[in-house]
């Protein structure tokens, strides 16, 4: 059963068919994190992982810039330490966890710039098409901080150390082709055709095997980890679980058939 999270003010929900989109809503301040849009955006997160019905996942900014981080308003005066490291692990730690766990594809469509927390956001998502004009940015060493949200995770896994530090401590903007060259990205298309092209991308994803899918990205997330007789074990016990889904007998009997599959997501 399809429920659509209620009562969002900093967040646009919409449900096309097995796609569900989150687009971020606070144009006037470039999708800038404060407590309403954490909030927002973990309520509508929530919603859709535990969803049968939505196959994938959007997560996008409204207006001419993805998400600009932080809201930095929130420290203009001087910030209390524990404040801090309790803002990080309750508001953003649970937002990023849930985009890189949850058990079906996630799609960032990214427009104009990307950065801090907002980079991180981009990160977690499984998969990132960029408009040729949007840009990353690990904009954190400009005011003095550290990456959070994630982000130092996400950004060494994805590039490695020594450029994962490089653009850490210069903190420029990246631009969409040298994310594609990095890896930072999949894909780069025309800006005027970004959503287009993430919607198309989510439609098909959506009409995969969903839970293989889900597995599949536990498997990947658990060798960056683990050693290969480890990660021999890990895949054999998903395998455990995928072979008892239906979309499994599902592909095999339309192999053996000679058609396309069917797959139900489950």
């Amino acid at each position: 059963m399809s429920t659509a999270p209620t009562e969002l003010e900093t967040v646009i929900f919409t449900r096309e068919e097995a796609v569900a989109t989150i687009t971020m809503n606070r144009p006037e301040r470039r999708n800038a994190l404060n407590r309403a849009l954490d909030r927002d955006l973990r309520a509508a997160l929530d919603a859709v992982a535990d969803d049968d019905a939505v196959r994938a996942v959007v997560l996008r900014g409204a207006g001419p810039g993805f998400c600009a981080g932080a809201d930095l308003t929130v420290l203009q005066d001087a910030a209390d330490p524990d404040d801090i490291y309790n803002h990080i692990m309750t508001r953003y730690g649970p937002i990023v966890e849930h985009l890189v766990t949850m058990p079906k594809p996630t799609l960032a469509a990214v427009n104009g710039m990307a950065a801090g927390a907002g980079c991180a956001l981009a990160l977690a998502c499984d998969l990132r098409v960029m408009a040729d004009d949007a840009h990353l940015m690990m904009a954190f060493s400009n005011i003095g901080f550290v990456p959070d949200s994630g982000a130092s995770w996400l950004f060494v896994r994805q590039i490695g150390y020594s450029r994962a530090f490089e653009l850490a401590a210069e903190a420029t903007p990246i631009p969409a082709e040298r994310c594609l060259d990095l890896g930072l990205t999949n894909r780069v298309v025309p800006a005027d055709g970004l959503q287009d092209a993430t919607a198309t991308w989510a439609h098909s994803l959506a009409q995969r095997p969903t839970l293989a899918l889900g597995l599949t990205k536990r498997a990947l997330h658990a060798a960056q980890e683990q050693s290969l007789d480890a990660t021999l074990e890990t895949e054999a016990r998903l395998q455990m679980e995928a072979v008892q889904s239906h979309d499994h007998r599902e592909g095999v009997q339309a192999f053996l058939e000679k058609r396309d599959p069917e797959f139900e997501g489950r």
